[in-house]
Parts: structure tokens; sequence; C-alpha cells
């Protein structure tokens, strides 16, 4: 049997698709062709669990999977976990900047664990700019970095049947992505197929061969490109993508921060190194408020390090001059001084949300009080404020969930919610929209672009996608990166 002549790879034979506690509906019996297939919904959809199921799911008992080609050899790989990958769990966000506690986490080197003098090694890494990155820890990485690193990993190892990649873009600079897809096209050529999970249709790939929609835990009919390339791919997904909120109806709660002048932030001459590696040379930076920044520039440039003097407790900001609301870093301030008047979302927020059994419910009203687990009572009042927030983002169906239980998308919602719900001085906006389909990015952008209107709001923006820059960026830096 083919599939519009493409030779098919995996047939879902099952009506119903399960994996540890969820179930997917899958009416149209879906078969994934051998080739470049991206399987396309927005977030919450049930992508990752199909994705998971392809890995894992044959051996379960009611789920009815078979190919044509006999036993495959499927990697997975997800790249929101730097987990899996070091092989070192981080207890807290500030750890990744104590030297003293990152002894046993392992370098580049030891993670690629291929032949690094191999010419296939020689050309992604230059390509994709992480030749000279052995000999650093992983935990030193930018999220960019980090993913870079993954990708050639996989691509130098023993090649599988069937690689899987669960939001593939994500955190990559524009280059990198070109870089990347050549990669990978060079992979499919030659006789690898690839299963993309993508939350956005504009990133389904001109070299993707089908798309398999997926909506409200349901896998839709296969459909395969015609000659007019991918276009037809993006067209049979778009539909599904249908979210708005209504900003009119964003919550405001008082502020009762005092008034410390009109530079917030003031960066003067700062350099940042670990061993031979400088991250930032010299920085100065003098942030105002009511001002909202753009903060740009190529993976590993030192972005979130320089953000990390700001809102992180990293040990190099007392080496350098920070000053942060009128008073220098270092003076007898404590971190949860400042962090309380900071609202901030980065993309490795992830990996500190991950255990416990707070539901999303908890996690948003925490918010309020800069904590992670149950270090300090919930009030009916910030629960009140939670329920707020997740009535305007479409939250009530998973906000008595755990957060380890949702995918990447809801995990990012619930994290932007638990920034927005401070109204904070300073917004940190690292990445924000990771991860997030077209319509809540837009959703997004929608709601900070309505908080920085308030009340002498000040802003940081980190992107490497222009189109995901709010309306209200007034000012902007670039860092160009430092090679020593």
């Amino acid at each position: 049997m083919y599939i519009c002549g493409m030779k098919p790879l995996i047939y879902l034979n099952s009506e119903q698709l399960q994996y540890i506690g969820v179930t997917l509906e899958n009416p149209y019996h879906s078969i994934i062709p051998q080739g470049v297939t991206a399987i396309a919904g927005p977030n919450g959809a049930g992508k990752s669990t199909l994705t998971r199921i392809l890995e894992r799911g044959w051996n379960f008992t009611r789920n009815s999977i078979s190919s044509p080609i006999g036993k495959l050899d499927i990697k997975r790989i997800e790249f929101s976990d730097i987990h899996t990958l070091t092989g070192f769990k981080a207890e807290y966000y500030q750890q990744r900047y104590e030297a003293s506690m990152n002894d046993d986490v392992p370098t580049v080197g030891e993670i690629i664990g291929c032949d690094t003098t191999s010419l296939r090694w020689k050309k992604l890494s230059e390509a994709l700019g992480i030749q000279n990155l052995l000999s650093r820890k992983a935990n030193y990485l930018s999220s960019g970095e980090l993913r870079k690193v993954l990708v050639v990993r996989m691509i130098c190892s023993e090649m599988p049947d069937v690689i899987i990649l669960d939001n593939p873009y994500i955190g990559l600079d524009a280059k990198s992505r070109k870089v990347f897809d050549a990669a990978l096209e060079e992979v499919a050529d030659s006789g690898v197929s690839l299963i993309l999970a993508i939350c956005d249709p504009a990133e389904i790939p001109d070299y993707a061969d089908a798309v398999i929609p997926v909506n409200n835990l349901t896998v839709g009919a296969t459909v395969t490109r015609d000659e007019k390339g991918s276009e037809k791919l993006r067209n049979a997904v778009a539909p599904l993508f249908s979210f708005a909120v209504d900003s009119s109806k964003i919550p405001s709660p008082e502020r009762h921060y005092p008034h410390t002048g009109d530079e917030l932030v003031n960066l003067d001459k700062c350099t940042v190194a670990y061993g031979t590696k400088t991250i930032l040379q010299e920085i100065s930076w003098i942030v105002k408020r009511g001002e909202h920044w753009a903060l740009s520039g190529p993976n590993g440039c030192g972005k979130s390090t320089l953000l990390s003097l700001i809102h992180a407790d990293n040990p190099k900001v007392y080496s350098n001059n920070v000053k942060v609301f009128g008073r220098r870093r270092g003076t007898g301030e404590t971190i949860w001084d400042v962090k309380k008047r900071i609202g901030y979302i980065s993309p490795e927020m992830h990996l500190y949300f991950g255990g416990g059994s707070a539901t999303v419910r908890e996690n948003i009203a925490r918010g309020l009080n800069d904590t992670v687990g149950f270090y300090t009572r919930l009030h009916p009042e910030q629960v009140e404020k939670a329920d707020k927030w997740i009535k305007l983002l479409h939250l009530e169906d998973i906000a008595d969930r755990r957060f380890c239980t949702l995918s990447s998308g809801e995990q990012r919602m619930t994290l932007l919610a638990r920034t927005f719900i401070k109204n904070p001085e300073l917004m940190i906006l690292d990445e924000p929209m990771h991860g997030l389909d077209a319509c809540r990015k837009k959703a997004v952008k929608s709601i900070i672009n309505s908080l920085a209107s308030r009340d002498n709001t000040t802003m940081i923006f980190v992107t490497h996608t222009p189109e995901e820059l709010p309306e209200c960026i007034t000012h902007s830096l670039t860092l160009r990166g430092n090679e020593t």
C-alpha cells in the first residue's frame, strides 16, 4: 500500500492510541510514510504524546502499531530537557552560574561522545559555531548552544531508522536554523526517516513530504505534498490554530514598590569570563524606567548571562559594577529584594518546575511570592488572582493538573501567567514565546503590549525571531559575542 506514491513507514492501526494516562483518538488509522513527516497542531493537541507513542508505545497492549519494514530503531529527541543531555539535575536556577556546584557536570566533548576529529563533526560544528565548545561545561551553555550540541551528537552518531524531533527549532537563531535544516535534509537523503513535531505551520520545512494534523487529542488523516510543495502541508493544518485573549480583561493589581529613580538597570563596563572563555567584555548598559528594550544576538553571545547579572544570583555580579533599582548589587540587599520587583521568564525555567505535586493554579499563584514549591502558604486572594489569569489564558482545563504532566506549550503558558500575575515593575522576557503555537504567540504579544503600556512598566525582551517582537519596543541592544 502506498500513500500518494509514498512508501509507508508506520501503520497506526488502533482506533485509540494510549500512553501513560493519555488517550489519542485515531479515527483515520493514520499512516506515516517514509521520508520527512511533520506532526503539526496547536499547544496541548497531543503531538508530544503521539511522538512518545511512536518511540515507546509499540509494546503497550492497547496500541496496535506496525511497520512493513519490520522492527524499527527509533530515536526521539526532546529539546526542552537538558537533564537528559547532561545527566545533571540542577535544583535551582542560580546553580548554573556557581562554578563550585558544577564539578560533576560533563563537558561538551564528553556529551558528544563521537569522533570529534571526523570530517562530519568539523563541518557541522563550524557551521553551527560550536567548534570551540568541547571543553566547556554543559551547564554554562546557552539554550541555543545546548540544542546545537544535541543536533551534532545526533547526526554524528550511528543513525537509526527513524529520528523524532519534538519542537526542533525553538531556541535557534536564523542562521542556525538554516544550517540545521540543511543537516536534516542531508540525513533524510541518506535514507533515515524524520518525524518533526511542530506547533507552528510556518515551521513545516520545505523538504517535508507529509503532515499529520493533531488537535484535541485526535490524530488526523495523513496529507502528502503535491507539485506545489510544502505549502499544501501548511495549509492543511492552518485551520487548527485558533486562540485569542481579551487584553482589556487583564487583571491590574496595585504596585507597592518604592520609587528608586529613573535608572532601573545600570551596568558599567561589565566583564564575565569562565576559564579562558570571555562571555561578556566591558558591556555598559542603562535601562530607564518606562523603556522597552529588545535584546538580540546569536546563540552563545551572552544574552542570558547579561540578564543573570540583573535577575539571577550570578556571583559575577559582585565583581562588576551593577546597579539594579538604584542600588549597587552586593551592598546588603538580598536576591529576593531584587526578584520581588521583577517578572522573569526564560527557556531554562521549565527545568525547575518539572517535579513536585504543585498544580498549574498553585504555580501561577506562587509567582506572587517568587517561590516554586510549598515554601509559603497560599492565601485565598492569591488563588483568586491566579484564577483570573487562568480564565484569561483559557487554562481552565489544566488548572488542577501537575506541571510535569503538561505539554511544553502548556507549561510555557503557565510560566507566562506566573510572570504576568505580579504586574512587575521590570519584565525580563527571555524568549517568552518558546514553544508556543502561532495563535498563542499573537495572544501573548497582545498581553505584553498591554502590560508594557501601564504605569511606567519597563521591559527587556529577547527573541531570535523579529516577528515575535511586540510593537511597544522602544530601544534595542545587540550583542555580538566574544571569541577568546
